[in-house]
Formats: structure tokens, C-alpha cells, sequence
């Protein structure tokens, strides 16, 4: 009995030691937070400013090329991009790891991927987000407010989910 009582204390301890233990200074984002502000190119030379975002629901997809997730669900964001970006949803993949650039381009054509795509020099937007593992998907509402992390792969209706107050009042194309 006294096991079972002290095992979950001493996970929650060593939780809460843990981040004090790392190089880093920067604290775990978490829901209701204010999404961190960037800047960086995309694959086309456009910057893409997080103030760009402002008013609008938004998707970030910290993504690797040769994820089997990212690649089973880039078809959802395209298409939820496709129905929704004129009305105002903006969609970004980040790529952090330094891929190079002819990489980057075949992943984007053989996907069809419409949106924009960064590449995130020195993972400076992936060490504001405090990403630690990839794929990550960062959902972020209206008022820049992050309502959503999903780590792993992602589905329309948890997309739906998340965004549906702001796509519900948008007209789909």
C-alpha cells in the first residue's frame, strides 16, 4: 500500500526536477499561452511574420520529411487549407531540422502542398515553442492563443475540433 502511495509522489517529483535540470531557460508553453512571435522565410523567399497571423485561426506543423504521419495527414491540412484559407485560416509547416532545400521542395510538390513552408534556421521557432519531439502540431486561435498541441499524427476531426468556433462562421469554398 505504501508503494502504491509513494510511487506516483516520487513520479510527480522527478517531473518537476526534471526541466530544472536542463540547459535551457525556456519554459513549457501550454494551452490558453500566448503563441510565441517569429519570423522566417518560406521555400518561395516570402517572409512569414507570426503578426500575419493576427485575427486569424492558424496550424503550425513542426514536420520531418520522411514522417509517416506528416505524410498521411498533409492531405487533411491541404484540404482544410483549400476550404478555409480565404476565409481566414492560415496553415505553415516548420521545418527545423536543416534539411536541405531540394529535400524540402520534393516533400512539398509530391505532397501538393499549397501552404507555406519555412525552414526554421538554428530551430530558433522550434526553441520558442520549446519543441522537443516532432511532429508536432501547434493549434492557435484568433487571438494568438495557443488552443491546442498534438504530438504524433492528427486527424480532420480533431482539426474540426480545435477550430470549428472560428471555421463554423467562415463559408467553405
Amino acid at each position: 500500500m505504501l508503494r502504491r502511495t509513494l510511487l506516483p509522489v516520487f513520479l510527480l517529483l522527478a517531473l518537476c526536477l526534471l526541466p530544472g535540470c536542463s540547459r535551457e531557460k525556456s519554459q513549457p508553453l501550454k494551452v490558453g499561452d500566448q503563441a510565441p512571435a517569429f519570423t522566417a522565410t518560406d521555400i518561395t523567399g516570402r517572409t512569414i511574420s507570426s503578426s500575419q497571423l493576427a485575427g486569424h485561426p492558424a496550424v503550425l506543423r513542426f514536420f520531418l520529411i520522411d514522417c509517416k504521419f506528416c505524410k498521411a495527414d498533409t492531405p487533411v491540412l491541404n484540404d482544410l487549407y483549400k476550404r478555409y484559407h480565404d476565409a481566414g485560416l492560415e496553415v505553415i509547416y516548420i521545418e527545423t531540422l536543416g534539411v536541405p532545400d531540394k529535400e524540402i521542395r520534393r516533400f512539398v510538390h509530391d505532397l501538393d502542398i499549397r501552404f507555406p513552408v519555412v525552414q526554421d534556421k538554428g530551430a530558433k521557432i522550434a526553441t520558442r515553442y520549446n519543441v522537443k519531439s516532432l511532429p508536432l502540431t501547434v493549434v492557435i486561435d484568433p487571438q494568438g492563443k495557443i488552443i491546442g498541441a498534438i504530438l504524433g499524427g492528427i486527424s480532420g476531426a480533431e482539426l474540426n475540433r480545435l477550430l470549428g468556433p472560428w471555421l463554423k462562421a467562415q463559408p467553405a469554398r
